[in-house]
Formats: structure tokens, sequence, C-alpha cells
């Protein structure tokens, strides 16, 4: 049977759900949102419904549900730098411990439409784990995808600006983000965010999620060493929705680089392995603070021919995707599963990539990229040049990763095993004894 004679089946054979679905966003901001809409999609192409909860906003896609969102606050961006009146001050740090308000408004939502499940992406700090409680007195089911590490580290990203990976907070030292100011650069903040997930683990939130939607190996084995039980992890790889390319690849004499540019996603391993050769390099993003100009000014005086190109949208960034040689993913973090690689993987382009976290189960070294230690400028260099040399090998390199892409990535592959999860975590609430 063909993958899409097995998934017409699939369909045929699974129970048509109500699914309320919960990111704090409703606009494509990144990459979650973008998961977000295309699981929407593929979910209502195979006859669910999808019942959106998030926030208010203006850049929210319309949806006869947002009569039930959360007021904005701060623009959805906490501790911004903007005027704060007492009233908002309370209302971001009820979002972040517990907030009746949002339990509140869920429960209406849940209240007016049945659904049969929720699959809840991103709630922490903006939304607040009080949600779980309005699902919970209704019996409702409970699946979380993992976006971050936002359950074992309150600054979500295991790692301490100048000083490099962290797990004191997974281990049980959590006066450890305080004193590295973690959140923000600041104690107070960082203090505020330990109390919040001390509240949580008190609460016992993540007992009161079924199942975890986790997409890399790496991720699981820490939520695993957190204390989340196996049975409720469950590995399912993240999806590319190959609607998103059009043009057809080649393979220019450039390199890419996609991402925020901070000090945890390598890019001044990036800048140091590009300075002083020449090859050419191409940076698509950037930072909520003066990283970049860093950046720049450490470049001054240097022969170099690198590109800072901006922010873009998806649609700005793929041109470059299809053109480029290869992109290059230099972490010196831990990271989740990157949508970075997918993209370059749809493109048909091999990643170069630091040996670190889930980019050590994404990248088949020497098959679909090259990988190098984090932080080495030179090695990283080094696997420059081997691609810079030879184009026909990144070609192999990027048909392999686009095999990948039609496979193991696929929205047929990840529908069906997300679907039967629903099912299982459905069919285990209802034999449950009250």
């Amino acid at each position: 049977m063909s993958d899409e004679a097995d998934f017409d089946f699939l369909r045929s054979r699974t129970l048509i759900m109500r699914i309320a679905l919960v990111n704090y966003r409703y606009f494509i901001s990144g990459g979650p949102e973008r998961y977000l809409f295309n699981i929407k999609e593929i979910l209502e192409r195979n006859g669910h419904e999808v019942i959106p909860f998030s926030i208010k906003g203006p850049k929210n896609v319309p949806t006869e549900y947002e009569k039930y969102f959360l007021e904005s606050v701060d623009n959805q961006e906490y501790f911004a730098n903007t005027h704060k009146t007492p009233r908002t001050v309370l209302r971001s740090f009820s979002r972040m411990f517990y907030s009746f308000e949002a339990r509140r408004k869920f429960r209406r939502l849940l209240e007016d439409t049945r659904p049969d499940i929720i699959y809840i992406l991103q709630y922490h700090n903006k939304i607040s784990p009080s949600i779980l409680d309005a699902a919970r007195d209704m019996g409702i089911p409970i699946v979380h995808r993992i976006s971050d590490f936002q359950y074992m580290c309150p600054a979500a990203i295991f790692y301490v600006p100048g000083k490099g990976i962290c797990e004191d907070c997974l281990h049980g030292k959590p006066l450890s983000c305080v004193r590295n100011k973690c959140v923000l650069g600041s104690r107070v903040y960082s203090a505020i965010k330990v109390s919040a997930k001390q509240l949580h683990d008190r609460m016992h939130i993540s007992d009161k999620i079924d199942a975890f939607v986790v997409p890399s190996s790496f991720t699981l084995s820490k939520l695993a060493e957190y204390g989340i039980p196996a049975a409720k992890l469950n590995h399912i790889p993240t999806f590319f929705n190959l609607k998103e390319t059009t043009a057809a690849p080649t393979y220019g004499d450039y390199f890419l680089y996609v991402g925020r540019l901070q000090e945890e996603k390598g890019v001044k391993t990036l800048i140091d392995a590009f300075a002083e050769t020449s090859y050419k390099l191409k940076i698509i993003g950037f930072s909520n603070d003066d990283y970049e100009e860093s950046l720049k000014k450490s470049l001054e005086g240097k022969r170099h021919n690198i590109e800072f190109l901006g922010r873009m949208n998806f649609e700005q960034i793929a041109p470059y995707l299809a053109s480029c040689r290869a992109t290059i993913v230099p972490s010196v973090c831990y990271d989740n599963f990157p949508n970075s690689v997918l993209e370059s993987f749809a493109f048909s382009k091999p990643v170069i990539a630091s040996d670190l976290g889930s980019l050590k189960e994404l990248i088949a070294r020497g098959s679909t990229g090259l990988s190098f230690a984090p932080g080495d400028a030179s090695a990283l260099r080094d696997c420059v040049a081997a691609l810079a040399d030879d184009a026909d090998r990144a070609r192999r390199m990027g048909e392999k990763a686009f095999g990948l892409i039609s496979t193991v990535y696929s929205h047929e592959a990840h529908y069906k095993t997300l679907i039967n999860l629903f099912n299982q975590v459905i069919s285990a609430k209802t034999i449950q004894p009250i």
C-alpha cells in the first residue's frame, strides 16, 4: 500500500474529533506558529474540527473563536519596555503563576464547544497553567507538544550567557538561575521565573497532562531525567509542509544562516569562521538587543564576505534557501528541533551543524550534512571549505536530505502518529474509573 493510500485508509478509520488547539500567538511569528497553522490545516483536511484558544492581538488570523481569547498583556511581550500600569503588572504575573481569568475563559470555551481533546502548543508565561485545571474539571484529555525546555529551566534554554550550557535547575539547583541572572540579565526577573516554576512543581502541573509530544529524542531524554513518566513521552518529529517550497534548488556560491542573532545560537562562532576568508555568508535574522551590532563591530577592519540581511518572513527567505550552497546551524546551546534544519532539507540543501543536542540526531554526518564541535570556528571553517570546493557533494547530500522530508518528516507520517496518540489518550481517559 502506498503512503498516500495508507494515509487515506487511516483517515477513513479515524474517529472524527473536535480538537481545542492552544497557543499564545495566533499569527505566524516563528516556527511554533507555522506548526500551529500547518497542523490545523491538516487536521481540518481530514475532517476534524479545530477550535483555537489564544490571546487577542491585531496580527491575529481572523477566527470566530476570538471572543473567547485572553486580552493581550504588553502586546504579548512580557517585561517589554512599555509603560506598565498596576493592572498590567498584576495580569502579567498572574499569567506567569496562575491566572483565574485564563481558567475562566478557557472553561467557557470548553463548555460551549465540548472538544474531545486539547492539544497545547505553548502556554507558559503568557496564557497560564490554570487552563489545565479547567480541562481536568471537565474530564477532557490534554496533550502538550514541547517546543523548549520550559518545564525544566526557567530560562527555557539550559544556557547561561557568557558561561555556556547549564543544567543546574534540572538537577535541583534553582538558585543558580538567580545568581547567573539567566532571565533578561536580571536577578529580579530570574527570581520571579524561578518562583513560578517552583509553584508549578508543587502543583504537579506536568502530572495534569495526559501525554507529551516531543519532537526530538534528546529533549525526550531530558524530560525523562526531569521525572516525567516514560509512558507519557511520545517522540513525534516535526513535519514540513512541502507546499511552502516552489523554486527548484540550485547550489550557489554562498552559505546561509537563518535564525535569531543571540549568543546561544553560536553566531559569533559563525562570524569567526568566515572572517578573513573569501567564503560568502548571508545572515537572515535579528536580535532583541545590541548583539547584532557587536557582531558587526567585531568584523571592522577584517576582510570578509558576510552580509546581514535583517529580519524576513518565510516567503522572503525561501529564495535564499533555494539558491544557497548549504545552511549552517552553529548553536552552542541545546536546540529542541530547529525548523531551520527541515527548511534546509525541504530545499534539498545539506546542513552544517554543531554536534550538540538534537542536532546530533537530525544531521547524518557525511550523508545529509556535516558537523563540528560546538564553538570551534576552525572546525566550522573546514566544513565550509569542504562544500565550497565541491558543489556536487552538496547536491548529493541535499538530495538525501530531501528524501527525509517526504518520509520521516512528512505530514502524512506526523498526522498518522499524532492522531493515533489522540485516539489512545481519549480511549484511556474514557475507561478510567471515576
